[in-house]
């Protein structure tokens, strides 16, 4: 990696974003309101609707008090008769969070009023400047997550270490369930409080989930051995050692302690300032256990970069590149260069690349909140943009049989729209619900790809467009009575190129289960169909259901047909 880019890198790590001064300083408003940061009772500091930021210290024996944050030099508070200190920020605020210290008469001390975060290498005070978009991380009323604390063992260190593990709200509903996995890198000078306490990843991903915005995964934060090295060090780190960790003993005991989707496909790194760096390190050392990279204002991956990176187009499903608007264009804080045209580079060689610029923040954490926000939503999400899926219709009077006739149901599994075929048969999308013939609840992700995969010699082309994966279930409600079922299978999926990479088992109610289930095998190679028939199938409470166990990669699934007998 650069050096120079890594230099300016750490200069502008943590230290709080402050905004350019402006040539007409506005009128300050009073309408200071204390920080919701602040321990409880405690008024100072206080924040106003423009960004501003007021303290006030309790120091009658002190001859000088200054705050490191509010620009060059800090705020400079003013004695008063009470023996308080109190000051102004000279200028607003970056939205979003920042740690600040209190230099007393040449010591350095936390602010009693407000609570405490691990930065710079040292508990610091911080604070919150409101955020106009501050919804996406707020503590809302919808089902939340568990942040748990592990100590795993480290034979590499000889010790014991430590990291939180943030499992989605259902986790422990469906102990038959298995989730994707993000390993979540804090920044030089924090530690693995970092993304929680400062971050809210988890109230980030609680609001994803809760809007259908994100599939749920687990996110793993340890601590990155960051900060055993002096600042400004990052010629004299060595990654070595924290790999070790993360790749030989980490990612094994988290596999073996939580239901995790353990296969390539199904595993994240992503990391702020050096835990993107070491995101990028670690990730293009270890592809195999890797496919999917996020850098937050912590470098980017370039041409050359993949193209001295084996397999690197072949396994990795999605670069992600984010940094502040401020950080940008070569500034004090600033970053040299444009990351996006590295994106657009990777994009034209057929990667799936993504840059993202957080609007007026700098090298600070609301940067990094948005960039994982962003992130989380392409996540596991094989060939498939968000942007691109169209807004799933209401069916529900589309799929009542007309008198006399007997029950049909299509479903093309993964997609968002109907499809009518050549034969016109309506093919419902993935997840309606329709009177007669409505799903049940449904886990895994759906696909609708954009790409044109060409499966020869079926009758329903464009269902092999779309795919559900890693479920463990369809329901089906159905009056009671007999029904033929036919399933519809091709493997589509890139990363799949040889026999006994995609394993898994499946039984539709009452038949005999496939075990050991392989498509590649099964239909004898990549992007050919293969259908399983069963008759006589019967319903005796109003339910149908077809079950999947994974085994060796995910069970997916392209079609359903089920017609009454």
């Amino acid at each position: 990696m650069n050096h120079r880019l890594i230099n300016i890198l750490l200069a502008a790590v943590i230290t709080g974003g402050t905004c350019l001064a402006q040539p007409d300083q506005p009128t300050i408003k009073e309408d200071f309101k204390p920080s919701t940061l602040n321990q409880p009772g405690q008024q100072y500091p206080q924040v106003n609707s423009q960004g501003y930021a007021r303290f006030r210290i309790m120091a009658p024996q002190a001859q000088s008090v200054r705050v490191s944050l509010g620009g060059r030099g800090g705020t400079i508070l003013t004695k008063a008769e009470d023996g308080s200190w109190m000051g102004t920020t000279a200028r607003p605020l970056d939205e979003g969070f920042h740690y600040y210290h209190l230099t007393i008469d040449g010591g350095t001390f936390n602010d009693p009023g407000t609570l405490n975060f691990y930065g710079s290498t040292r508990w610091e005070s911080g604070i919150e400047i409101p955020a106009h978009d501050q919804d996406f991380f707020a503590l809302k009323d919808v089902s939340h997550g568990r942040v748990q604390q592990i100590l795993f063992p480290s034979k590499s260190t000889n010790t014991s270490r430590r990291a939180f593990v943030y499992t989605p709200p259902d986790y422990d509903k469906d102990l038959t369930k298995r989730y994707p996995v993000l390993y979540l890198q804090h920044g030089w000078g924090e530690d693995e409080t970092a993304w929680s306490n400062q971050g809210h990843a988890n109230l980030i991903m609680d609001n994803l989930i809760a809007a259908g915005k994100a599939r749920p995964f687990i996110i793993v934060m340890t601590y990155g051995m960051t900060n055993e090295i002096r600042f400004g060090g990052i010629r004299n780190f060595d990654i070595g050692p924290f790999q070790t960790v993360l790749v030989d003993e980490l990612i094994p005991y988290v596999d073996a302690n939580f239901r995790t989707l353990s296969d390539q496909p199904h595993r994240a790194m992503a990391g702020l300032s050096m835990g993107g760096m070491e995101t990028k390190s670690i990730t293009l050392k270890n592809l195999d256990k890797f496919s999917n990279i996020g850098l937050f204002s912590g470098g980017t991956i370039s041409p050359d970069d993949v193209n001295n990176t084996p397999g690197f187009k072949e396994k990795v499903k999605l670069v992600f590149v984010s940094y502040g608007s401020r950080e940008l264009g070569g500034g004090r804080r600033g970053f040299v260069g444009d990351p996006k045209a590295n994106a657009d580079a990777l994009k034209q060689a057929g990667i799936n690349s993504v840059s993202y610029v957080s609007p007026d923040t700098a090298h600070e954490f609301q940067s990094w909140r948005r960039s994982l926000h962003e992130f989380a939503q392409l996540l596991f999400k094989e060939n498939i943009s968000s942007s691109l899926t169209p807004p799933r219709e209401d069916l529900s009077n589309s799929v009542t049989p007309p008198a006399g006739t007997k029950l049909v149901i299509r479903v093309a599994c993964g997609a968002y729209q109907p499809y009518t075929d050549k034969n016109g048969n309506l093919w419902l999308p993935d997840e309606v619900k329709a009177p007669g013939a409505s799903l049940g609840p449904l886990d895994g992700m759906t696909i609708e790809r954009t790409e044109i995969y060409e499966v020869p010699n079926v009758a329903f082309p464009q269902i092999f467009q779309t795919e559900r994966y890693s479920m463990s279930a369809y329901e089906f409600n159905l009056p009671n009575g007999k029904y033929t079922v036919r399933l519809h299978f091709a493997e589509t999926f890139t990363g799949i190129m040889d026999v006994g990479q995609r394993v898994y088992s499946f039984a539709v109610q009452g038949q005999e289960p496939e075990k050991d289930f392989d498509i590649f095998k099964e239909a004898g190679g990549p992007y050919k169909a293969i259908q399983r028939e069963y008759k006589g199938v019967e319903v005796t409470d109003d339910k149908l259901r077809i079950t999947f166990t994974p085994n060796i990669e995910n069970p997916v699934i392209n079609g359903i047909e089920i017609f009454a007998e």
